[in-house]
């Protein structure tokens, strides 16, 4: 008995190691967002203080008010360049609702043609075998690649700095990645499932709609919280396709860069701060799915 019950646990040195593995990999993984939350924090004279100052002894939230408060952050321009810095001045409402705008917009874009797309590949096995991985490959391309012929193109299409011209950018760079998860759930439902369903009376369409799509809804959620952080933290599109009329959240946090003083951190901690939010709060609003989504086939059959 005594011997059944010490091969059931593994010896003491394996388990602490992975106990410190574990704890370490939580170390590195956290400290970046200690670190950008406690910066958002620190006054001026902390941001590039040597030694580093780990947490401010006078906290102050001037850097959140810079962000959100359009009097404090003129004032703030004023005193640093003795004029109006118009990239500092800008209060980052616009910049959180045209982000909103345009994330969502994307994101619901990517995932419905994703689905659509991913499913007549599955079942239908359209394009061929290699046809999946010929379509992931636009993924692949690094986007410095593509984007001065999206800027030449969108300018003649008169889509340059509009809400359309940077969905459609947003949707065409991520649909790849939409289209190749949700067809390896789609690849988890077994093909009789919808020959049962057509079996009493469905067609095509209302088999998808009806037994297939529920049943891979968490993976749809999980690819749909992907897509949005990767449309939301979208720098280099909306920095070339947009002159000024739109705005969007990793722009606005470029833009904070004074003339006296370089690089405002304590101001861009406090943006990027704020702008982790909106991603915790989806992946809150959808974690029923989520964790569905991410462990769905992972049980062979």
């Amino acid at each position: 008995m005594a011997k059944a019950k010490m091969a059931g646990k593994a010896p003491a040195g394996p388990r602490l190691l992975r106990r410190v593995a574990v704890a370490l990999a939580m170390l590195i993984s956290f400290f970046p967002i200690f670190w950008l939350v406690s910066t958002s924090f620190k006054p001026q004279e902390e941001w590039a203080a040597y030694p580093p100052v780990w947490v401010s002894e006078n906290p102050t939230l001037q850097n959140y008010r810079i962000v959100f408060a359009p009097e404090a952050a003129r004032a703030f321009a004023a005193s640093e360049s003795g004029s109006l810095d118009y990239k500092v001045s800008t209060s980052a409402w616009k910049a959180f609702g045209d982000s909103a705008i345009i994330s969502i917009s994307a994101t619901i874009l990517s995932v419905l043609f994703g689905t659509l797309a991913a499913y007549s590949i599955s079942r239908y096995r359209t394009g061929g075998d290699n046809y999946p991985f010929q379509f992931l490959t636009i993924r692949m391309f690094p986007p410095i690649a593509v984007v001065v012929p999206m800027v030449v193109v969108f300018s003649f299409l008169r889509l340059s700095d509009t809400f359309p011209g940077l969905i459609i950018a947003y949707t065409a760079f991520t649909l790849p990645f939409s289209i190749w998860m949700i067809r390896s759930f789609i690849d988890e439902v077994p093909v009789e499932i919808e020959g049962a369903a057509m079996l009493y009376g469905m067609g095509p369409l209302r088999a998808f709609l009806t037994v297939t799509l529920p049943l891979v809804k968490g993976g749809i959620m999980a690819t749909a919280l992907f897509v949005f952080i990767l449309n939301w933290s979208e720098f280099l599109f909306a920095l070339t396709l947009t002159q000024g009329q739109i705005m969007t959240v990793t722009v606005q946090v470029a833009n904070y860069v004074s003339a006296s003083s370089g690089k405002l951190y304590g101001v861009q901690a406090a943006m990027g701060t704020i702008s982790t939010l909106p991603v915790i709060l989806f992946g809150y609003l959808i974690q029923n799915h989520l964790v569905r989504g991410l462990s769905f086939g992972a049980v062979k059959r």
